[in-house]
């Protein structure tokens, strides 16, 4: 019987969806069933460019249908719907995460434009999308990163209502194909924030001139040199301050994709990993008879299950934000930096049970062992994320406030919010429901319990022992505290989703033991550091707990991860 937690092409069936959503997922796992593993597996070895695969999307107007908001829709299935989004980068992530960064790349090229009023410029980003185009976004810079600040990308006016735009963009993808590439600048004859402006460009043009792909992948991560570009009123999609906003809203939008596409690597190398091992013989036995191997899979497993349900319960925070409940503003750079990190720590303690073999050249184990490093790199590194979500660590632990219950949200609705996310500021003011219900409601279950000690405990330490202005300057401290309040929030919207799909106890007992490891380590880890004082210390040791150990569930916890051998190979 196939393990209802974790995606199976074979036995996948979103029922939760409309029939049109349900047709093109299963159109887009069919055709990468059909395209088989050895196909899959050369295009990626070889750097092939993904022409048939955006074909297929085309022919089936997968981006357009997924991509295009009910504001810009011509179709009836048109909308921008976080649930079916975060349903396909999973997909895209199974087969190959070359085909994921095409979409991903899409999807932040369309940001600014789906959040300007400029009416011409959706109209044509529409149409582009249902000739099947892709887009780009010319955010980065080779000398400032994403450093919007400092651009060199310079708008001389023409005279004549537009501008001419010179300077060069680096690691933009889709930049060597791009219909539509939503552009980062600053205009030449204005000083500071009012002078930003983002406008549309198109890389066929001539003033266009596409330097290289500055990776050795599929992936085309492109540097690209206007000179001269024509930039023409209808172009231009936000100017000044608003201009800003649109690149960090956009972000903020795209970087919600890394967690689900994690979470697809993940599952496959998973299947393989599992079945690789179970039929290995080793000194005459299957090499998931030793204890360790058991231990390492079975972590594996539990951290997975955690990572599926932590960016579900996200969906709905991400469909249900509005003006007044910004609480996605920190479950987003949660998404990005704790999901795609625990997707390294899940291959890596598959990678200790394979070892060689996740290097062969005929598994996808040794291309997701490549990619699913680049996942925590990408939309701002672990470091900025966890920066970000210290910003709301008090907030959300000591002062909660009373916001209506947000539901499950897979309805067929227009997430329209997130294209008038409003000015990117403000996040002191974000406000959070109480986390402690999400504890109260398993607090029969032993590690769960074990844990809520933890959590109770970084309250104490913020209300008491919180860093201290010379602290506060001490990234390398503060990063640690980080660390210990992201698994708060990962385990309360683990809870929270634990409870909405009525999750077997047994996993999510065997789940939290490895979360009690995670916080104790990290406990030890402050107490390590260089400003920690002697009261934080002494805390940090005071935090470590042991797991409560049940032998029993975890026999039967490694029962469903033994039934993971077999039960999914791609076709060759």
């Amino acid at each position: 019987m196939a393990d209802s937690l974790l995606f199976n092409p074979h036995t996948y069936d979103p029922a939760h969806f409309d029939p049109e959503t349900r047709r093109l997922l299963r159109a887009t796992i069919d055709w990468f069933e059909e395209r088989g593993k050895r196909k899959l597996i050369e295009d990626y070895r070889s750097r092939a460019w993904l022409g048939e695969f955006l074909a297929f999307a085309a022919k089936e107007g997968l981006f357009s249908t997924f991509l295009t908001p009910a504001s810009a829709a011509g179709q009836e299935d048109q909308r921008w719907d976080t649930a079916r989004i975060a349903a396909l980068n999973e997909i895209f992530g199974f087969y190959g995460l070359d085909y994921w960064y095409a979409w991903q790349v899409t999807i932040l090229g369309l940001g600014p434009v789906w959040q300007s009023d400029n009416a011409a410029a959706r109209a044509r980003a529409a149409e582009l999308l249902t000739q099947g185009e892709v887009f780009a976004f010319g955010l980065s810079e080779r000398t400032h990163g994403a450093d919007i600040y400092s651009t060199d990308m310079l708008l001389e006016p023409d005279g004549n209502g537009g501008f001419l735009a010179s300077g060069s963009k680096y690691y933009i993808g889709n930049g060597n194909a791009a219909g539509l590439v939503s552009v980062f600048g600053r205009r030449t004859d204005i000083e500071g924030p009012d002078g930003y402006v983002f406008f549309a460009a198109d890389s066929r043009h001539p003033a266009y001139h596409l330097v290289q792909n500055v990776v050795d992948s599929s992936k085309y991560v492109s540097e690209f040199r206007l000179a001269a570009y024509p930039v023409s009123p209808d172009d231009v999609l936000h100017t000044g301050r608003a201009a800003f906003d649109a690149a960090l809203n956009t972000v903020n939008v795209g970087k919600f994709n890394l967690c689900t596409a994690s979470i697809g690597i993940c599952e496959h190398a998973m299947y393989e990993a599992v079945t690789h091992a179970h039929n290995r013989i080793l000194y005459g036995r299957p090499v998931t008879a030793f204890p360790h191997v058991r231990r390492e899979l079975a972590d594996a497993y539990v951290r997975l299950v955690g990572m599926k349900l932590f960016s579900d319960r996200a969906v709905d925070y991400f469909r249900s934000a509005g003006p007044e409940d910004r609480r996605y503003l920190l479950f987003n750079p949660m998404t990005k930096m704790k999901v795609t990190t625990e997707g390294e720590k899940v291959i890596d303690l598959m990678w200790d049970v394979i070892a060689a073999k996740g290097f062969e050249k005929d598994t996808y184990f040794a291309e997701a062992a490549v990619e699913i490093r680049s996942l925590p790199k990408l939309e701002g590194t672990v470091h900025v994320n966890l920066a970000l979500i210290l910003k709301f660590m008090r907030n959300h632990l000591l002062e909660p406030v009373d916001h209506p219950a947000v539901p499950t949200r897979l309805d067929a609705a227009d997430d329209a919010f997130l294209f008038r996310q409003g000015p990117a500021r403000g996040l002191g003011s974000v406000r959070f429901h109480d986390w402690r219900p999400a504890f109260d409601a398993y607090a029969d279950v032993p590690n769960v319990a074990r844990f809520r000690e933890q959590a109770d405990a970084l309250c104490e330490f913020v209300a008491t022992i919180a860093p201290d202005e010379e602290q506060s300057r001490d990234l390398d401290f503060l990063l640690s505290v980080g660390q210990l309040f992201a698994l708060v929030v990962h385990a309360q919207l683990i809870l929270e989703q634990a409870r909405l799909t009525d999750l077997d106890r047994d996993v999510l007992d065997e789940l939290f033991s490895v979360l009690v490891r995670d916080f104790s380590g990290h406990a030890v880890e402050l107490h390590g550091k260089d400003s920690a004082t002697a009261a934080q210390q002494t805390w940090a040791l005071g935090a470590v707990r042991r797991p409560v150990v049940d032998e029993a569930r975890a026999a039967r916890i490694w029962e469903r991860v033994e039934a993971l051998s077999g039960a999914y190979e791609m076709a060759p």
